[in-house]
């Protein structure tokens, strides 16, 4: 297999030669090219035909998300955005992965590479991810059942990566207000899942919120892992079951770790429980999906053609952790059905 291509867009020379200094040291990437707007970008895509673009949000002449936008409906191309770690940049970047960036990094702070040094990672995984055109993308299914929905099941567990904005808005906004008590950990950096709960709480009927320790699991309510430094696990505290958080180190790679949240609901034995793993690289949840399916728990998995990239999903399949693989849009109707069973 070839280099990866690469394609640079920010308007900050410094930035760029960041940028261009931290892809060297891999031997299997080469960039092909940068830009300073996307005015420049868009001829340099013609020309050069990058496997992958790296893009800045704040640049002169469009701002990226327009240009994000254009580029995904008419040449649609795997895109990392490099954002600053602030609630603006959180914000811009989860509308970019809204419409179809792959990934972000956040952009070294003070002298700290700290996150920034993941983008080698992150474009190696963007070269082989499944991007589709905004226009060639299911309409959410919303559910329409109001206050006659009523679950059975005391927890639902969700667990996504890469790609994993667009689904999570996909699988939630199809819940009604009434839903199960549901807790989810998307792998995503410590200042984005706030404004990410923040995202999904202005979008969803059910309340979203960032989780916190002790909180009670209660219907209508989804519980979102905080991003890097701590897992979101589920324990039983009488006749209840809460929200945990600890700063156990990584779990299979990742904190928060799919894992430690899918283990953490097989062994609090719920009397009914419903897990679902969706888009992300690597194996993260694989081996907690099957504990969850031992102990009776209906599983579910996004299927390999919706997927942006296949890797959670495939592994928990291989396991023989997944009852049954669905496309995006059908996964949220069958964990309504499935929980209320």
């Amino acid at each position: 297999m070839g280099r990866t291509r690469v394609l640079i867009v920010d308007d900050s020379p410094t930035m760029r030669a960041l940028i261009r200094r931290q892809l060297a040291e891999d031997v299997s990437i080469e960039v092909v090219g940068e830009a300073g707007d996307p005015l420049e970008a868009r001829e340099a895509i013609k020309a050069l035909n990058p496997d992958v673009v790296t893009l800045d949000v704040e640049m002169p002449n469009m701002n990226g998300l327009e240009f994000l936008e254009r580029l995904m409906r008419l040449r649609p191309t795997p895109v990392i955005m490099v954002s600053t770690l602030t609630q603006k940049g959180a914000e811009a970047t989860l509308q970019a992965m809204e419409l179809g960036a792959v990934d972000c990094v956040g952009k070294p702070v003070g002298g700290s590479s700290g996150e920034f040094e993941q983008i080698v990672e992150k474009i190696r995984i963007a070269a082989s991810a499944r991007v589709r055109p905004l226009g060639d993308r299911a309409p959410v299914s919303r559910h329409e059942a109001g206050g006659s929905y009523v679950p059975t099941a005391e927890v639902v567990a969700l667990g996504a990566s890469t790609g994993g904005v667009e689904a999570l808005l996909t699988v939630l906004q199809s819940f009604p207000a009434g839903c199960p008590p549901t807790v989810v950990t998307q792998h995503m950096p410590a200042n984005f899942t706030k404004s990410f709960a923040a995202r999904l709480d202005r979008v969803c009927a059910p309340s979203v919120e960032e989780a916190s320790d002790g909180a009670p699991l209660a219907a209508g309510k989804i519980y979102l892992a905080p991003g890097g430094l701590t897992h979101l696990r589920v324990v039983r505290s009488g006749d209840k079951i809460i929200c945990r958080l600890d700063t156990d180190g990584p779990v299979s790679g990742h904190r928060p770790s799919v894992d430690a949240l899918f283990a953490s609901v097989a062994k609090a034995g719920p009397r009914h429980a419903v897990g679902a793993i969706l888009t992300g690289m690597g194996r993260d949840g694989a081996a907690g999906l099957l504990a969850m399916r031992q102990q009776g728990a209906k599983t579910l998995g996004q299927d390999e053609a919706t997927s942006i990239v296949y890797g959670m999903p495939k592994a928990a399949a291989d396991m023989g952790a997944i009852d049954q693989q669905l496309p995006l849009e059908r996964i949220g109707p069958a964990i309504l059905r499935a929980a209320a069973r």
